[in-house]
């Protein structure tokens, strides 16, 4: 099973809720093996990450999913493939067990839902630029603003853990935290989005390749 882009799309084309709810963009509970970081750790992971985005043109990736809904017995998984290019063409390509494709390209979300095309213009969408803002931060790890989040750093067996918590109320509504996982050479591992409700996506990367050579072509659906 998929994002329910379905629900997602009404909304936004309703303008009756932020579009923040698809944002994909992903997402682990607090273990007991995590340790808090120091400010200087903290400071150095913040600079590895940021160094290593300026130098990030393109991301593919492979992707396993996990919709984790409280009344399901067990999480609902899904995998696929991640195609970014800076500043900010992003497409999800979902390929188990359905496919399913969205892709966020010149203020347009376009759509193939097995074969099935649609595309939402939402040039001058303050909501949609803000979306697509944090989905490419997500994906490349950059997400090291204060003035947007209160951020949490942490050690998990040998791997970076960061809590990312939106400041704007409205956000919050949507979703409570970000805990974002890197890897020793600053690169994004999983990503994990936490609803208010205690429901999450988690999303688990690999096979990434970076700064491969790739085209719009890459970005049609």
């Amino acid at each position: 099973m998929r994002w329910n882009y379905g629900h997602y799309t009404s909304l936004l084309k309703k303008n009756t809720q932020p579009i923040f709810c698809l944002v994909f963009i992903m997402w682990t509970v607090i273990g007991l093996s995590q340790t808090k970081m120091s400010t200087t750790e903290a400071n150095t992971l913040k600079t590895l990450v940021k160094s290593l985005a300026d130098k990030t043109e393109t991301i593919t990736s492979d992707f396993t999913q996990y919709k984790h809904l409280d009344f399901l017995s067990n999480d609902i998984e899904s995998s696929g493939k991640l195609t970014f290019m800076a500043p900010n063409l992003v497409k999800w390509e979902y390929i188990a067990p359905f496919a399913y494709a969205i892709i966020f390209k010149d203020k347009t979300i376009f759509i193939n839902d097995g074969g099935n095309k649609s595309n939402i213009d939402v040039g001058g969408n303050k909501l949609f630029e803000q979306l697509n803002h944090l989905i490419t931060s997500s994906v490349r790890g950059d997400m090291f603003d204060d003035e947007k989040f209160d951020i949490l750093f942490f050690k998990e067996n040998g791997q970076s853990l960061v809590h990312f918590m939106p400041k704007d109320p409205k956000f919050a509504e949507f979703i409570n935290a970000f805990h974002i996982k890197f890897n020793e050479i600053g690169e994004v591992e999983e990503v994990k989005m936490i609803e208010p409700s205690g429901d999450y996506t988690q999303i688990v990367f690999n096979n990434r390749k970076t700064n491969q050579p790739l085209s719009d072509a890459d970005f049609t659906h």
